[in-house]
């Protein structure tokens, strides 16, 4: 990372899940339950594996974001990169048991002051696939 790490912005969601963690956990690790509330992908919950998320693609954009496994705590903690049109960051998702669930903890960090843009698409997509994710976990799917 360069010294402008000070300057760079974190996005910050949280959520309150009625599911167990074991749960929750899968639906973030496992690439087929992953495809279903955040992107198609070739993920694997390993460090140092790299992998792609897949969009439809728009104006712009190829709808391909480039990512790397950075950290793997079972059923406690995952991070990966995030690199996307001009945007290197770092996904990181905490979970924490809580009563009658678990405590989601989604940050997103390494927006420049000049991806204000970025930042709040990050904001606006993030809210949407937590959303989604609530949905599937909510779905009895799993």
């Amino acid at each position: 990372m360069s010294n402008s790490q000070e300057s760079t912005r974190t996005l910050v969601i949280e959520k309150s899940l009625p599911h167990p963690p074991e749960k929750v956990w899968r639906a973030l690790t496992e690439s087929p339950l992953l495809a279903q509330w955040l992107f198609n992908n070739d993920f694997e919950p390993v460090v140092g594996r790299r992998f792609q998320f897949r969009a439809d693609p728009v104006p712009n954009w190829n709808g391909i974001i480039e990512c790397e496994v950075l950290v793997v705590e079972p059923v406690r903690q995952l991070s990966y990169r995030w690199s996307s049109m001009g945007l290197d960051s770092v996904v990181l998702l905490t979970l924490t048991p809580a009563e009658g669930g678990t405590h989601l903890l989604m940050k997103h960090s390494g927006f420049r002051p000049d991806q204000q843009a970025a930042y709040q698409g990050a904001n606006y997509g993030w809210q949407k696939f937590l959303g989604t994710l609530e949905q599937l976990l909510n779905g009895g799917a799993l």
